[in-house]
């Protein structure tokens, strides 16, 4: 299953999940579902401006397979 979500967030926001103080973001998806994933997913798109863009999270079985940023 694939789930598209915009996020926005300063890198002081993510610093706490960076830290690993935070595990788990939830985000709402452009169809209006919230989705819990380890946020350990989500480093590989920070930036000095924090992660921005819009985000493909691909799952099977409930379980996560990959997360790509598409925009």
């Amino acid at each position: 299953m694939k789930y598209y979500f915009n996020l926005n967030m300063t890198s002081q926001d993510f610093l706490p999940y960076y830290q690993g103080q935070v595990r788990v973001i939830k985000v709402t998806t452009l169809q209006g579902l919230t989705l819990e994933f380890p946020a350990m997913h989500l480093r590989a798109f920070l930036t000095a401006g924090g992660i921005k863009g819009q985000f493909c999270l691909q799952t099977k079985h409930n379980k996560f397979i990959s997360l790509n940023k598409i925009a």
